[in-house]
């Protein structure tokens, strides 16, 4: 164990850094999945981070979800098969405490040193979401300690404006992070959640939960404020183009957050191959977590 990191085990962290929320729903979400969790503090950021798996490094950086890194579950136990899977809650959200890393420089600095800490060798990053966007900044900086970069679902990668639709339900949440309007947000973010669901109602039990605890704390909404402003903002084509490691797009087919019309046009303006999810929405991970992971090219 070096100075930067402290060993933890899987919940006890979330009561100790957000009162609203005693640790279980975490806990639950993570149930019997192949992991361990510690602490580290990349750029004075302390971050916690999940690990699990054997092989090449693969670092998988969540969305703009309260919940942080367990909302890759349904996926690890899969990816960590093959791979050694390392997982952040991005500062501010998850079992992390705030930390001003969302700026660009500031999010490079973090990721550049959380990679040092965790990866020997260069590894796959596969980022979803509003942090694809970030992670798509970094990258046109930072590419040499990349071995491939995946763009999952991110805005930043061409113009976007959010959808009405989609401005509504996350204010609605954000106001009042009840059941209801935590459903609301799924249903928008999944192609079919009641299919999902089905798969394992617990887990969806206490990712909900998890939402509705994590969604009352005020450093979470300030994060989360903060992430939507930084990760909807638009990468440069000149930016993109310079990323030195090899980058695949993920997209959803029917994705209302992103629509996939701005996948195939970046992919048609800068190159990147595309891979598309059938049947699934922005969190395809969880619509279709067997068909992400061969999207994702992780079975061989």
């Amino acid at each position: 164990m070096d100075a930067h990191s402290a060993s933890i085990s899987l919940g006890s962290s979330a009561a100790a850094e957000h009162p609203a929320t005693d640790g279980a729903a975490r806990a639950r979400m993570l149930r019997d999945l192949p992991l361990t969790e510690r602490r580290l503090h990349p750029a004075g950021a302390a971050t916690a981070v999940l690990e699990g798996g054997r092989g090449p490094s693969l670092v998988l950086l969540h969305g703009g979800i309260e919940c942080g890194g367990p909302v890759w579950a349904p996926v690890i136990a899969a990816l960590a098969e093959r791979h050694r899977v390392l997982i952040p809650d991005l500062p501010g959200l998850g079992a992390s405490p705030p930390a001003d890393v969302l700026g660009p420089a500031a999010f490079a600095r973090w990721l550049a040193e959380l990679l040092r800490l965790t990866c020997d060798d260069a590894p796959t990053l596969v980022a979803h979401s509003l942090c694809g966007s970030l992670a798509a900044r970094f990258a046109s900086g930072h590419g040499e300690l990349l071995r491939r970069l995946v763009v999952y679902a991110a805005p930043g990668i061409g113009p976007y404006r959010m959808p009405i639709g989609l401005r509504i339900t996350a204010v609605r949440f954000a106001l009042r992070p009840t059941a209801r309007n935590a459903e609301r947000f799924e249903r928008r973010g999944l192609h079919d959640l009641d299919r999902a669901r089905e798969r394992d109602p617990g887990w969806f039990a206490a990712l909900e939960a998890e939402l509705q605890a994590r969604g009352r704390d005020p450093g979470v909404k300030r994060t989360m404020r903060r992430l939507v402003a930084a990760g909807t903002e638009r990468v440069p084509d000149d930016e993109l183009a310079r990323i030195p490691a090899p980058v695949e797009l993920v997209w959803g087919r029917h994705d209302r957050f992103v629509p996939l019309a701005l996948a195939e046009a970046a992919s048609a303006r800068l190159g990147f191959p595309l891979r598309v999810v059938d049947g699934a929405g922005h969190a395809a991970h969880l619509d279709r977590p067997d068909a992400v992971v061969d999207a994702l090219g992780m079975r061989t």
